[in-house]
């Protein structure tokens, strides 16, 4: 699905990604210079290592739980939890078991 097709159309953002044995899924559904907007899927056991990122980063969880770690905090989400992964802070994401999440990530201001 393009972004032309998601504007002015009602979805769901859990029916908009699918699973993937053995892997994490991610289907764009907004990218400008300002931030992205970005659904994913993970599997069982996957994830997504230490790493950092110029944007905020806004962690929706749309099914399931994870396991986010921000700056050597971990965190356990679940269905309807968010949290934010600040720019330029370490953070990582693991699948204790299949979850779907949305990721909005937003230029910070001093950038």
């Amino acid at each position: 699905m393009t972004l032309v097709s998601w504007t002015n159309k009602q979805f769901s953002l859990k029916e908009s990604i699918n699973y993937q044995s053995g892997s994490v899924v991610s289907k764009e559904i907004l990218k400008s210079s300002s931030g992205n907007i970005t659904l994913f899927a993970f599997d069982k056991n996957q994830g997504l290592s230490e790493h950092q990122a110029p944007f905020n980063a806004f962690v929706l969880i749309l099914e399931g739980k994870a396991e986010v770690t921000v700056e050597g905090v971990k965190n356990y989400l679940k269905e309807g939890e968010m949290i934010l992964m600040p720019a330029n802070k370490t953070h990582a994401l693991k699948a204790p078991q299949k979850f779907k999440m949305l990721l909005i990530m937003i230029r910070s201001e001093s950038q």
